[in-house]
């Protein structure tokens, strides 16, 4: 039987990428201190907990295994999706392809490398839209970023030099900055990195995270709209200061 068959016949095609997602790192594999902790978080953050796909870490843990199913059904309770695990022995591999979830290596642990700092010359604004290697691993994308477009750096830092549209992405291993508005989603530090941020010109922004920690434009201080602004993690918490 052949195997060569035209696109218009086609039913999928397998295409790589980088999806943002919320790694929920775990110091304990007690569901009930689970539980309790995120019916707390649930009360602070109520946006968040709309059905948003989480990976399970679980390199702290021993044995945690023996616990999973009892914590994938915590999460659920609060309207977590547990997609995968990352880290822990075969077992945990096992356990994880058994609830019908994915299955991540440990993570390495190492910080994303800085970009080296970068001021945007004349008119580079307005160029067409073009996106160039930095030799330190981060990116600069010289342009608008539209409406339904993603535009990623998978090591370092992302350097928009142009605004990001309502409806369109941009993410980094490490820190973002926008030298315009932002409109729309924004994630740095996609790998973990809790020392990454985001920095903008002018704050529209549908959704901030940094470390997979959110914010939406709801719980967002109003008065700090439209303005420059900085974005960091301090104490498990997303804090917006101006420029």
């Amino acid at each position: 039987m052949s195997l060569n068959l035209d696109r218009a016949s086609m039913a999928f095609t397998f295409k790589g990428g980088m999806l943002p997602m919320t790694v929920m790192e775990l110091a304990s594999a007690d569901p009930e201190r689970i539980r309790e902790q995120l019916s707390g978080k649930l009360s602070q953050s109520p946006a968040f907990f709309q059905n948003t796909p989480v990976v399970l870490a679980v390199e702290k843990l021993d044995e945690p295994h023996l616990a999973l199913e009892r914590i994938c059904a915590a999460c659920r309770a609060h309207k977590l999706l547990p997609v995968a695990v990352r880290g822990g022995p075969d077992p945990v591999k096992q356990s994880a392809w058994a609830l019908g979830l994915g299955w991540f290596p440990p993570s390495d642990g190492v910080r994303a490398r800085p970009l080296e700092s970068v001021a945007p010359a004349e008119g580079e604004a307005e160029e067409a839209e073009k996106a160039i290697s930095v030799a330190s691993g981060g990116r600069i994308y010289r342009g608008t970023v539209r409406s339904g477009q993603q535009v990623t750096a998978p090591e370092g830092d992302l350097v928009v030099i142009g605004s990001v549209n309502a409806g369109a992405e941009v993410l980094a291993a490490g820190s973002v900055h926008v030298y315009g508005a932002l409109r729309g989603r924004a994630l740095a530090g996609i790998h973990g990195d809790t020392h990454s941020g985001i920095f903008c010109r002018e704050l529209r922004g549908e959704l901030l995270s940094v470390a997979g920690n959110y914010k939406r434009l709801e719980d967002i201080d109003p008065q700090l709209l439209g303005s420059a602004v900085q974005v960091a993690l301090r104490d498990a918490q997303l804090e917006i200061m101006p420029l």
